[in-house]
């Protein structure tokens, strides 16, 4: 098998979490808020779980685990990042996880998994660190996020220099997310989407935000020239706004999965039926 493309520059994205752990507590409220919509999915659930990984939560997602009773390991592909966590940590990289399997009954990836190169890989990593029965919840960014920056920067940075390079990250669909733990292996797939739609005040803090989360522009095609000067005021400018702010959208895709398990509901074999779909879509007398 040919290895997976190169999208990302992992390198540079463990610098920008390095450099994000001093700032990221001045967007925590966000990174808490979307921690929390995926941990409810935990309430949808009367399965009981003693022990999770959790993967990049940049010390949100660890604490919130362990507040509801579950012994939590934190790991990051940033020693500083994982400082933040507390409790049991290990330096890891998303791509190479070094737990082996059935280690955990639950995984929770909460907005980390968009920087990886090969996800299907992850996720496979993923599923065989679970037990039979465990559960993955996961969140990234889906197609359409932040739609309104990647607009205004391509078309400033068009006006200025008559070309634009990719300076935000490329986002899955959501259509292909269930295909992908189907893919992995997991039983039972959903994907869904949550839209979240901040309004800045002043478009700086927006930039500011990305920074302080460690979500500089860490795609590997990136121009790793300074960029003019007058490219991020143009592009601020021409932000669309809402009520007098520019606005930010978040098109949060939720991912949930099971590893395999002989209780688990099984499909039919084929030809098992007993009625014909031409009997279940007859009307009746």
């Amino acid at each position: 098998m040919s290895a997976p493309s190169q999208i990302f520059d992992r390198a540079a994205v463990r610098r920008h979490r390095d450099r994000a752990a001093a700032s990221v507590a001045s967007v925590a409220d966000i990174l808490a808020d979307t921690a929390e919509r995926l941990l409810d999915r935990l309430d949808d659930t009367t399965r009981r779980f003693t022990s999770a990984l959790d993967i990049g939560g940049r010390g949100i997602t660890a604490p919130l685990l362990r507040a509801r009773g579950i012994a939590t390991v934190a790991c990051d592909l940033s020693a500083p990042m994982l400082a933040l966590s507390g409790g049991p940590a290990v330096v890891a990289d998303e791509e190479w996880l070094p737990f082996g399997p059935g280690s955990f009954d639950l995984v929770v990836a909460n907005l980390s998994l968009h920087w990886v190169n090969d996800l299907p890989g992850a996720l496979i990593q993923i599923r065989r660190a679970l037990r039979p029965d465990g559960l993955l919840l996961a969140s990234l960014p889906a197609f359409g996020t932040l739609a309104e920056l990647r607009g205004a920067l391509t078309e400033a940075e068009a006006m200025l220099s008559e070309g634009a390079s990719p300076r935000i990250s490329p986002f899955p669909d959501l259509r292909d997310l269930a295909g992908l733990l189907q893919r992995a292996g997991f039983a039972l797939p959903v994907a869904d989407v949550e839209d979240i739609r901040i309004l800045y005040a002043d478009p700086m803090h927006l930039l500011r935000d990305l920074r302080a989360a460690g979500e500089a522009n860490a795609v590997q095609l990136r121009d790793r020239r300074t960029p003019p000067r007058a490219l991020f005021p143009a592009a601020l400018a021409g932000l669309p706004e809402q009520d007098g702010r520019a606005p930010a959208t978040l098109k949060l895709a939720i991912m949930t999965g099971w590893a395999p398990a002989p209780s688990q509901p099984q499909p039919l074999k084929p030809g098992s039926a007993t009625h014909s779909l031409a009997e279940a879509l007859a009307k009746p007398d």
